[in-house]
């Protein structure tokens, strides 16, 4: 800037020379001549006002910084996981339990004797089954036998059932023969006879019967053998069935006395047989009452 006035001020001069020469009285100069001078004065002042500009090595252009402000994260809420087991337990053995109390037997069948329950809320171990697949071979929940059958009508298994063996199911047992006899009464039209009460309490069926009854006090006996079983209901009516199947109960009549034996004590001998005549397989009773 100091050089710039310089050059100003030297030009300034210059003008008023040129001025002053132009005053009254003075000869004027050629009006070229001057303007000539006065470019050639300006163009030496900024030729010597112009420094050469010397390039500074080594500095880096300064880089602007930018000031970085972290925004506040934006928080996505936590779902929440249900955890989902990796795999589901299958017990080696499988289980049994029930919704209603259940018999185990020795076999798979009612036909076959009871040894064992399983309650509900009970778990029992699984071992096989029957060809049926109705009933299942597990461990005995009770004491005694240590495995028994158990029908699966309310049973619910875990576990993998497909392993098990089918077992073949024990012979089944040999029906017993067995009844009950009991006084019921004592009746009358033509004589007097006793009613008794025959219960087949059994797995066969009584086809034939044999009756003796013998009156303690008086010593006399009255024997019957039929093929039927017949109750005498007074002097009008009779009932009678040819057989006396498991479970079933009938009423039978004696031959009559020819006299009341009320008060007295009786004592009847009764057998019952799976053939006609007294065949077959036959089971007796004795039973003592007064009427």
């Amino acid at each position: 800037m100091m050089r710039s006035k310089r050059i100003y001020l030297s030009v300034a001069a210059l003008l008023g020379t040129a001025l002053a020469c132009a005053l009254p009285g003075v000869s004027t100069p050629d009006a070229n001549a001057i303007g000539t001078m006065v470019a050639q004065t300006i163009v030496v002042g900024l030729t010597q006002s112009a420094q050469p500009i010397i390039p500074i090595t080594g500095l880096e252009s300064p880089t602007a910084t930018q000031t970085f402000t972290p925004e506040p994260p934006t928080l996505t809420p936590t779902q929440t996981l249900t955890a989902t087991p990796a795999f589901t337990f299958t017990p080696l053995v499988p289980l049994i339990s029930v919704s209603v109390p259940t018999n185990c037997r020795i076999g798979p069948g009612r036909v076959y004797d009871r040894v064992g329950a399983l309650l509900v809320g009970e778990v029992a171990e699984v071992y096989g089954r029957d060809p049926t697949g109705e009933y299942w071979y597990i461990r005995n929940p009770d004491s005694g036998e240590e495995f028994c059958w158990l029908w699966g009508e309310y049973a619910t298994l875990v576990g993998n059932t497909l392993i098990l063996p089918v077992y073949t199911p024990p012979p089944t047992p040999t029906p017993s023969a067995a009844f009950q006899a009991s006084f019921d009464g004592i009746d009358t039209c033509v004589g007097w006879w006793v009613e008794i009460e025959l219960k087949n309490t059994g797995g066969i069926t009584f086809r034939s019967m044999s009756l003796t009854i013998r009156d303690t006090v008086t010593d006399v006996v009255l024997s019957q053998t039929t093929e039927s079983f017949t109750d005498i209901n007074g002097c009008t009516t009779s009932n009678t069935t040819d057989a006396l199947t498991p479970g079933s109960t009938r009423t039978v009549s004696s031959p009559p006395f020819a006299y009341n034996p009320t008060g007295h004590e009786l004592r009847a001998t009764i057998t019952l047989c799976s053939g006609s005549g007294q065949t077959g397989t036959c089971v007796s009773d004795v039973i003592r009452f007064t009427p």
